[in-house]
């Protein structure tokens, strides 16, 4: 970090920089502090995209979702750069991009169709870059231990999507990850078992309250609701309703109620095709809080206000 200037003669922190005669001056009293400052960024301009990639010299930084970091080279990127070659030197070209691909080592290709099936998940997820990255680094040491050996890569890569979502704090479930893994729910789970033993990975159950923001999202719910659900589970929890139910079928369960207090109202269909949850658990799970939280007789006066409205 730029260290922070003082003028040494009034103590003025109202410094300036002057690019054209490269120096620092106090604004307050015209005190020269620094002179003849070497600049440090670039001396080129570019206008376009082109004009920035040809100017240029530094890569991109380093990627940790790449197989090599970013750092490697490859030699051709398809059968549309062959044709960029002079007719005579295709043949020689094909080859040596032939033998580039035959000399990677076998920890490399694994880690490349990994990171592709990683990138294809998180996409159809709509995952930040973070979980990508942590998912990364966590496969990396797999490959290091020898673990993934034998082992399905779209589940084990599932299950790290399902550890780094759960650290982040936007979990997913096993349903989801799996409706665009290709692979089963129960592949994951063993998955996850076995990298939680390999790793020594300690993680902590989801917790309802995790959900809340995501699902009313889907569910263009207000602030109001999504606090409303949030007090709802919190004395769910101290009464001890909630223990030992899940937490997807609690969060929609809470948002249904909250939505109902609030004068937003959904459908138990809506909220159980939006957040994947039967309506039958919505239901169940609706019954018992209400029940254990004595709000039942305010609830129902609440849905028969609302159908005489609509």
């Amino acid at each position: 970090m730029e260290k922070k200037r003082v003028c040494k003669v009034c103590g003025s922190e109202n410094i300036i920089y002057n690019p054209e005669k490269a120096e620092y001056v106090c604004a307050d009293c015209g005190a020269v502090l620094e002179e003849s400052v070497v600049d440090i960024g670039q001396e080129w301009r570019a206008f376009s995209s082109e004009q920035l990639e040809k100017r240029a010299r530094t890569g991109s930084p380093i990627k940790i979702t790449k197989h090599d970091k970013g750092l490697g080279t490859q030699i051709g990127k398809g059968l549309t750069e062959l044709y960029k070659v002079k007719p005579e030197k295709r043949i020689q070209y094909y080859r040596l991009a032939q033998w580039s691909k035959r000399l990677m080592q076998a920890k490399e290709r694994i880690l490349t169709y990994a990171l592709t099936e990683l990138e294809r998940i998180s996409s159809n997820l709509k995952l930040p870059k973070n979980i990508e990255e942590r998912v990364a680094s966590l496969y990396s040491q797999l490959i290091e231990k020898g673990s993934v050996r034998g082992r399905s890569i779209e589940a084990i890569i599932s299950a790290l999507i399902y550890i780094a979502c759960k650290e982040e704090g936007i979990p997913r479930t096993f349903d989801e990850i799996a409706s665009v893994a290709g692979t089963s729910k129960r592949e994951i789970g063993r998955a996850y078992r076995f990298i939680a033993r390999q790793l020594n990975l300690r993680i902590l159950p989801i917790k309802p309250e995790d959900f809340v923001n995501r699902f009313a999202s889907l569910l263009n719910l207000s602030e109001k609701v999504r606090e409303r659900a949030l007090n709802i589970i919190a004395q769910g929890r101290k009464k001890g309703i909630i223990s030992g139910k899940g937490p997807t079928g609690v969060a929609a369960a809470a948002l249904y109620i909250a939505s109902i207090l609030e004068n937003e109202p959904r459908t138990q269909k809506e909220i159980a095709d939006k957040c994947k949850v039967t309506e039958v658990t919505i239901r169940n799970r609706y019954k018992e809080i209400v029940e254990g939280l004595g709000i039942e007789e305010i609830v129902a006066k609440k849905e028969k206000e609302i159908e005489k409205k609509a």
